[in-house]
């Protein structure tokens, strides 16, 4: 996957919860990036994306799957609608403290970009890049769920995310269920994105089934700091894969404006 020689993974223990973690060596001078995974996602389903953009930046880079996902902890009982914001206010912090990052870029995507801001609204951070976030719930995103849920349960989708997954139905399961659950339909980070002043880069597919550019237009609209838009074309809910070589540009572009 052309992942950075000699960065193996090891766990790290947050409030006794063992997370899969990754850090990318760099200049100690510049902040770190920290990546945060999509509802589905893991490090390893990073594939070799933070390593190019740690490369372009030379800078220091953790990833980790949180709990339910890659090989980190199994859950301890079904996702709530405040799952994002514990991940954001409690789990981050700690970790972000105990490698001792103060300051960071954070590159977030799907729910993991959600998490970045709920995380800048209340903490010091550099500059978020968002991909694919979600500020609130569309129509188009729980049918696109329903959709994939149905896929997981009649095909081999289960067996090809558990190379990735080690308790695979907490990490699709957990993420399907609580965005299908009627509580969530009032979800909304409008609130969060009202209080971000630092800089944003937003990035969005056009063809992205999980969500449409009225998620990038109300964060735009409510956040008080700077704010960078990329839309792309012949792009779904994954940018980073879809147009590597543009995110990567826009990343790099960014980054060395804010920090």
């Amino acid at each position: 996957m052309g992942l950075t020689p000699g960065v193996p993974m090891a766990h790290v223990a947050i409030e006794s919860v063992r997370l899969e973690t990754r850090v990318i060596p760099g200049d100690a001078a510049k902040p770190w990036l920290v990546f945060l995974h999509e509802g589905l996602g893991s490090v390893s389903l990073w594939r070799d994306f933070p390593d190019k953009v740690a490369r372009r930046l030379g800078r220091r880079a953790l990833i980790y799957s949180r709990r339910g996902y890659g090989q980190s902890d199994s859950l301890d009982g079904p996702r709530e609608p405040d799952f994002m914001h514990r991940e954001a206010l409690e789990v981050l912090p700690r970790l972000l403290a105990h490698f001792g990052i103060e300051g960071p870029l954070l590159i977030g995507h799907s729910d993991g970009a959600s998490i970045a801001l709920i995380h800048a609204a209340s903490h010091d951070v550099a500059g978020a890049v968002l991909m694919a976030p979600h500020v609130f719930v569309e129509d188009v995103s729980v049918a696109s769920i329903e959709k994939i849920t149905r896929t997981y349960e009649t095909t081999d989708l289960r067996a090809r995310l558990a190379r990735h997954h080690a308790h695979v139905d907490d990490a699709f399961m957990g993420w399907s269920r609580i965005w299908r659950d009627a509580r969530f339909r009032d979800w909304s980070l409008l609130p969060q994105a009202a209080r971000v002043t630092c800089p944003l880069l937003l990035i969005q597919g056009r063809d992205d089934e999980y969500g449409s550019l009225a998620q990038i237009d109300a964060i735009a609209d409510a956040v008080a700091g700077s704010c960078e838009r990329l839309v792309l074309d012949a792009c779904g809910h994954s940018p980073q894969r879809d147009q590597e070589a543009a995110v990567i540009d826009a990343i790099v572009r960014f980054a060395g404006g804010v920090a």
